[in-house]
């Protein structure tokens, strides 16, 4: 059985390598080490002028550590074979399970510290001894603890392990960590819950039901009804809008923002695919080229969407106005050059 968790654990890291290479190409390496230097800059620039009002640092910190104390999943690569086959090593199973959470509490603790280290010149900068920057350390470190032992408790029934929630809670912690990587290729393996939102068949009533725009009907449903999506476009655009707003440089603030779109455009480029598995619109006798034609309008609508989000954000709160053009100039460079290029790619591999 060691064996069985060990292969399955190997090849999970192994998958998770293949697609760090997509992550950590030239561009993203060189945004990170523009990210990582501004905020050294302005971490410097906090602790050489310290404002007198400490409060609003104390809530940072406070929610910074309540982040860091609930941060991290148990690792048990369970499958849903599992509940049948190990069903007699039910017991052997439940130690393995025990083990995985010691060993997941200790190195999400471990990344705890390290990050705690790197606000040391803070708490010292507040006034905190060296000695109660430790204690407080091993106060998280403790209630870490107890957050993995609060977790590991779905696991376990009164009569023996729970097989459902631990199959299900391995596959999300799995889900999370593949999601991550498909922002920035595309991912095998991931799934996706759809459901209706019946408070937003307004958008697509707005779509005339013609055979020149059965496609864009198709994509705006997929776009609304699929959880990754949808949540996705609602998530980089929260982030967007908050880089707008505390962010004062709006240069920098400029550069995430045209960030963001890249990463939802390529996320939306997966629309093209969604209906691949639905053979009975084959039948339908439309020609490829009005499924890209279909496909461009409704990412292209997305997007301007939240653009116009973005540009009343930036006009609001950038003191250089000059940066709204450059993210209106980001958007057209992506979504008429960027765009058309990309699907005529997914065309050329299917013929």
């Amino acid at each position: 059985m060691r064996e069985v968790f060990a292969k399955r654990k190997l090849d999970f890291r192994n998958q998770c390598v293949k697609y760090l290479r997509y992550v950590l190409n030239d561009h993203f390496v060189l945004f990170l080490m523009v990210f990582l230097g501004f905020t050294a800059v302005q971490y410097s620039q906090l602790l050489r002028n310290f404002p007198k009002n400490q409060l609003p640092i104390w809530l940072a910190i406070v929610f910074l550590s309540l982040g860091l104390v609930f941060m991290g999943r148990i690792a048990t690569y369970l499958e849903k074979p599992d509940s049948l086959f190990l069903l007699a090593k039910e017991e052997e199973v439940r130690i393995y399970v025990c083990k995985q959470r010691r060993n997941s509490f200790i190195l999400w603790g471990i990344l705890q510290i390290l990050a705690l280290l790197l606000l040391a010149p803070l708490f010292l900068a507040l006034g905190v001894p060296i000695w109660g920057f430790i204690l407080y350390c091993l106060f998280l470190f403790a209630l870490k603890a107890l957050v993995f032992q609060w977790k590991s408790r779905k696991f376990y029934l009164q009569e023996g392990l729970d097989w459902k929630s631990l199959i299900a809670y391995e596959e999300r912690r799995k889900q999370r960590i593949l999601q991550f990587f498909a922002l920035f290729t595309n991912v095998k393996g991931i799934s996706s819950s759809v459901k209706r939102r019946a408070y937003l068949d307004f958008l697509t009533n707005r779509l005339s039901k013609n055979q020149e725009k059965v496609w864009d009907n198709l994509f705006l449903r997929s776009y609304l009804r699929n959880g990754d999506f949808f949540a996705l476009s609602l998530r980089l655009l929260i982030l967007s809008l908050l880089i707008i707003i505390f962010l004062p440089q709006s240069m920098i603030a400029t550069v995430f923002v045209g960030l963001f779109q890249y990463l939802l455009l390529f996320q939306l480029l997966a629309l093209y695919d969604a209906y691949d598995y639905q053979y009975l619109i084959k039948l339908f006798p439309l020609e490829e080229s009005a499924k890209v034609k279909g496909a461009k309008r409704v990412i292209t609508s997305i997007g301007a969407v939240v653009l116009l989000v973005e540009l009343l954000a930036a006009l609001l709160f950038f003191k250089e106005k000059i940066m709204v053009l450059f993210i209106l100039l980001v958007f057209l460079i992506l979504y008429a050059v960027y765009l058309p290029y990309k699907l005529k790619g997914l065309v050329d591999e299917r013929a």
